[in-house]
């Protein structure tokens, strides 16, 4: 199976380095103003916006730009954005959340079904694959946080369920509910997190050829390029010998 561990077997975002910055960074501050408006403007008071600027200083996104985002919403001029999930099947019947912010269901909708039915494959409805998945927190935090067996005392210490190390990183997954609690324990013994989110991890996984896996990496690419989408779940699998292919390509 291809990617970084068993924990980490879904291939969102591919070429995420090579994206448009600004487009990221639209992202992320969609994110903190709807997190903002959700809740409480201060951080310390508000645990997703926490996350949202956590996640956002890790990918260097600029103060200025993270606070802009935060008074936005303070100021009550910020869009109505609406959290939305959709779900369907890929090409290869491999099974595709997507989740999005949007202030206009209606335009969301029909792009992120144009690309389902453009690659082949096609939406559902709400639910007809969020069963095959599971929603978990996951914590990731680069090799600067120490060797395995530190990181792997210090996840288990915290309550997590699962870790795995390689030379990028380490990747924690926790329950969903436990996320903010394991995310203190893990900041005081391995300091802050490259980024902790809430994500959809697959059951199972379900194997593609290698012009299947381009198929769903198009798909999956459409997808991350429209701005209302915020984040891509897939559930296929392809060997590593295909995936470096890939990759290269």
């Amino acid at each position: 199976m291809a990617g970084h561990s068993q924990f980490k077997n879904i291939m969102h975002r591919k070429g995420r380095q090579d994206a448009v910055r600004s487009k990221m960074f639209s992202k992320l501050a969609r994110e903190i103003t709807v997190a903002a408006k959700m809740g409480a403007p201060d951080p310390d008071m508000n645990p997703r916006l926490r996350l949202a600027v956590q996640n956002a200083k890790a990918q260097s996104m600029p103060k200025d730009n993270i606070q802009r985002a935060i008074s936005k919403a303070s100021g009550g001029d910020a869009e109505n954005y609406e959290e939305v999930r959709y779900e369907g099947y890929g090409p290869g019947g491999v099974a595709v959340i997507v989740e999005a912010l949007t202030d206009n269901r209606n335009r969301t909708a029909s792009n992120v079904r144009a690309a389902f039915t453009k690659s082949g494959g096609a939406m559902g409805e709400t639910g007809s694959v969020a069963f095959m998945f599971d929603r978990v927190g996951e914590i990731v935090y680069t090799t600067a946080a120490g060797d395995a067996d530190k990181v792997m005392e210090a996840a288990i210490e915290a309550g997590a369920e699962d870790v795995t190390s390689d030379e990028n990183g380490h990747v924690i997954i926790c329950a969903f509910e436990d996320i903010g609690e394991v995310t203190s324990a893990l900041e005081s013994a391995l300091g802050q997190a490259e980024s902790v989110k809430a994500i959809w991890r697959p059951q199972t996984g379900t194997p593609v050829d290698e012009d299947k896996a381009q198929s769903v990496l198009r798909l999956i690419s459409v997808l991350d390029d429209d701005d209302d989408v915020q984040n891509v779940y897939a559930n296929f699998e392809v060997d590593d010998e295909t995936m470096a292919k890939l990759s290269a390509a």
